[in-house]
């Protein structure tokens, strides 16, 4: 795992696993990953992203309801 300064580990979701967390389907994480929207790692044939990606993408898209 990748080490930060403050002595934390980051920790990568499948796609599976981002797409229950955002409640949506693998082909939509999928297609996120392709448009740039949310970052990614390949791994061999597999896509990792960072756990911290579900709430940066979530807090960049909030809506006003009203």
């Amino acid at each position: 795992m990748n080490e930060h300064s403050d002595g934390t580990s980051e920790r990568f979701l499948t796609v599976r696993e981002f797409a229950e967390a955002l409640r949506v389907s693998n082909m939509t994480v999928y297609r996120l990953v392709s448009a740039g929207e949310l970052k990614a790692v390949k791994v061999g044939r597999s896509v990792r992203l960072p756990a911290d990606e579900v709430d940066r993408y979530l807090h960049g898209h909030l809506i006003k309801a009203g």
